[in-house]
């Protein structure tokens, strides 16, 4: 089970990074295209002479596997940092059908991939690419061996529209997955104590936030700048994603068009604001501008499945005066300085103060992303904020801090370590939180075992004589 949960962690690793595929690996083909190999002549001194160009590993559903596809499939693991010691080439091989009946299934469950979404992404790879061949779109299509860039993209294209499928179909098989307190605590009771898992150092940690304050007037021009945005895409046509692209002041989400990518209605994601808006919206539909701590947005869904959102957004950060950030920087300044002097608790000084609201009502308590609780293991905390408090004592207040977003905003914060837990074996109520996302989670892979093992059984699956051999995790050969 253990080596079964690593692998798969290798193989959404390949996914997320986009490495790419041989297209022909993702084609819809016919059987009878794979009964024999192909013959070619070599040249006119070999005529008639037969020569294998590619032979076809295994059929799963409309999608082939390509001999050539396992050793290239690995060399992009290794190249992306992925350790495969031990890893064989039938253990490899078996993860790629798990994909590709994947994505077979996705499409036969009307699973819906929008081409939009797809070049968002296309754009996004290309442009990381691009960086290795300092800017060089000839330098990068002759590395991939293509032919000009068209094909390179239709190949990326290719290779991350059944990615997203095989992704959403996995996803459609766990979400309605849901875990009791009771089947928590069998779980915790049948790990033998000797195995039971040990977690590192944890802290709780505490903010105060201050914002530089923009003037209403800076406001209203942001305001609008993206209402004009808004009336040229729904009067004139005007291209959301281009208009992303060029003004965005999020570069991250900018590069792909302002895609933030799936929202889930019971899996929250943006802060509340964002939500809120995103969900009263219709498909297509584009909103006023409304303000959040990043600054103010105007947002697009893109499509609606269910309780899922695909939403771009363009965000623009009013600018703030030298003066503005002076004033911030004075005023927390005093509110440490009030801490440290015993005049407030750092409890008392965030609900007063702090201009995170988010933690300004728990006394600046920090909740983690990961976890949804109060405690932060030191090993797994963000690098940034282990930098900050890594050296503080319990209840100390750290030295006025300067935060910069990947937006640009600015931002003055003083942070202290409200507790810590040493380093010790599981225990059910300290730790029951990370005891449930543990059983929570072999609930899932057994119930993925479940629909594979299925969905083998249902499945056109057809696996070449090469690899007929191999010892499956799956019943791949249908024994």
């Amino acid at each position: 089970m253990k080596f079964t949960i690593n692998l798969k962690h290798i193989v959404t690793l390949s996914l997320t990074l986009l490495l790419i595929n041989v297209i022909t690996a993702q084609e819809i083909i016919e059987d009878e295209k794979i009964e024999a190999p192909t013959e070619v002549k070599v040249d006119s001194t070999e005529a008639f002479k037969p020569r294998k160009v590619d032979g076809v590993a295994a059929v799963v559903g409309d999608f082939i596997v390509l001999e050539s596809d396992i050793p290239k499939e690995r060399q992009q693991l290794i190249a992306s940092g992925a350790n495969l010691d031990g890893v064989t080439d039938c253990q490899l091989f078996g993860r790629m059908l798990e994909s590709k009946l994947y994505a077979h299934h996705a499409i036969q469950d009307s699973i819906i991939v929008t081409d939009a979404e797809v070049r968002a992404e296309v754009d996004y790879t290309i442009d990381q690419f691009l960086q290795s061949t300092n800017g060089s779109m000839e330098r990068l299509v002759a590395f991939y061996k293509k032919e000009d860039e068209k094909s390179l993209r239709e190949e990326i294209f290719e290779s991350i529209k059944n990615n997203k499928l095989s992704g959403r179909m996995q996803e459609k098989v766990v979400e309605e997955v849901e875990i009791t307190p009771e089947e928590v605590r069998q779980f915790f009771n049948k790990i033998p104590k000797e195995q039971r898992p040990t977690f590192g150092t944890e802290l709780k940690v505490a903010e105060i936030v201050v914002d530089p304050k923009v003037s209403s007037e800076d406001k209203q021009i942001i305001i609008d700048r993206l209402k004009e945005y808004k009336r040229d895409v729904v009067e004139n046509g005007a291209s959301f994603r281009t208009k992303a692209v060029l003004y965005s002041d999020d570069k991250e989400s900018g590069r792909s068009g302002g895609s933030v990518g799936t929202m889930h209605r019971d899996k929250p994601k943006m802060v509340k604001e964002f939500r809120e808006v995103a969900f009263s919206m219709q498909e297509g539909d584009i909103s006023d501008p409304f303000e959040t701590e990043f600054g103010f947005h105007i947002l697009k869904v893109e499509k609606i499945r269910g309780k899922e959102y695909d939403v771009s957004h363009i965000l623009l950060i009013p600018k703030v005066s030298d003066e503005a950030l002076k004033e911030a920087r004075e005023r927390i300044d005093k509110i440490r300085e009030s801490i440290v002097s015993g005049d407030l608790t750092f409890e008392e000084a965030a609900r007063e103060s702090s201009d995170r609201k988010e933690t300004r009502v728990d006394g600046g308590q920090m909740i983690n992303p990961k976890t949804q609780d109060y405690k932060f293991e030191l090993t797994k905390m963000d690098t940034e904020l282990y930098t900050q408090i890594q050296s503080l004592k319990d209840n100390e207040v750290s030295p006025v801090l300067t935060e910069t977003e990947r937006t640009g905003k600015i931002k003055f914060k003083i942070l202290t370590v409200t507790g810590r837990i040493d380093d010790h074996e599981a225990d059910y109520a300290t730790d029951y939180l990370k005891i449930k996302e543990l059983a929570l989670n072999e609930k899932r892979i057994n119930a993925i075992e479940k629909w594979q093992e299925e969905k083998i059984m249902d499945t056109y699956i057809k696996i070449g004589e090469d690899y007929k051999d191999c010892d499956f995790s799956s019943n791949w050969l249908k024994k």
